[in-house]
């Protein structure tokens, strides 16, 4: 039986093992998935294939996915049974999902393909979903991806970019909020949720709504600590929101305060170029470049200066 080098997916590759959008799909070269649970036991392997593209399933691609899957289930292999399965996880924590953590995930490519394997140790679950892809024309999503969803106003001046997959955060004129993933499409259309836009389509809807659109960068914590400028407090800060939170954790002055902050934010795995992007966030609001760690060093020192845009009071 043939081998097949297999190694641990990154993290831009991981929402590939989900389901996609037909617009994605077709673009990536989806062929079809395969799922499988290896039984109460652990010893089976009950599978299902579930077809996308009939045109893109050759005689050539079917015979190369037996051929993988049967060498993964090869004893030593990762699919042998779920006790190696579960080895394989444990002992492989970079293949751990950052977004899906009860996930881990392998790729396995070849000259044509790519199969993309989200794996789940636990009893009870499905224990493996196979996504099979046109390599060429996944990885090349994947490259175009890398430029980002660009978020403008209707006059075409960026306001600010998310990764692929990102979240953002929507609120309506009326106060009411809610948050969709957002997929790269193009350079000039975006998956918000479930309905696709022209990037000019979707700000100007925005602006008729009054709404406004904030990024939940996912290099952002959920919350972390800093110390207020003004009055040298400690003070604590939440993504997405202008404005910030007092605590009543005393302190004896500015370089105390900053000690200590540096402190929680070290245990909360909060670098300073996140401390300082959520600090710009919380004065010039979350939809301005400077609420980004990237335009920071390990410092927490912006590397070039930014437009100040302070937007809406809080």
């Amino acid at each position: 039986m043939a081998e097949y080098e297999k190694r641990a997916m990154t993290y831009e590759e991981d929402k590939y093992t989900f389901s996609q959008s037909p617009q994605i799909a077709s673009q990536t070269g989806l062929i079809g998935y395969l799922r499988a649970d290896m039984d109460s036991d652990g010893n089976g392997f009950f599978s299902n294939w579930f077809d996308w593209r009939k045109d893109l399933k050759t005689d050539e691609f079917k015979k190369e996915l037996d051929e993988i899957i049967n060498s993964l289930r090869e004893e030593g292999d990762i699919l042998h049974n779920r006790g190696a399965l579960a080895v394989y996880c444990r002992n492989t924590p970079q293949a751990r999902m950052n977004s899906e953590q009860e996930y881990y995930g392998v790729r396995v490519d070849t000259d044509k393909y790519a199969y993309l394997i989200r794996l789940n140790p636990n009893k009870g679950e499905y224990n493996m979903y196979c996504y099979c892809y046109r390599r060429d024309w996944l990885d090349d999503h994947i490259r175009q991806a890398r430029r980002g969803i660009r978020f403008i106003t209707p006059h075409y001046e960026e306001k600010f970019r998310i990764e692929d997959g990102e979240k953002i955060r929507i609120i309506l004129s009326d106060g009411e909020q809610f948050e969709r993933g957002c997929r790269y499409i193009d350079d000039y259309h975006v998956e918000v949720g479930e309905m696709i836009f022209h990037i000019c389509e979707f700000a100007e809807r925005m602006k008729q709504n009054g709404s406004k659109v904030i990024p939940l960068r996912s290099d952002l914590p959920d919350c972390c600590y800093s110390v207020n400028k003004v009055t040298g407090e400690i003070i604590i800060l939440k993504k997405g929101e202008k404005g910030f939170y007092q605590t009543d954790i005393p302190t004896k002055g500015r370089e105390e305060s900053r000690e200590l902050a540096d402190f929680q934010n070290g245990k909360l795995g909060v670098t300073k170029a996140q401390e300082a992007a959520m600090y710009w966030g919380s004065v010039y609001g979350f939809d301005t470049s400077g609420a980004d760690p990237k335009q920071y060093d390990a410092d927490g020192k912006m590397l070039k200066p930014v437009r100040k845009d302070r937007g809406d009071a809080r």
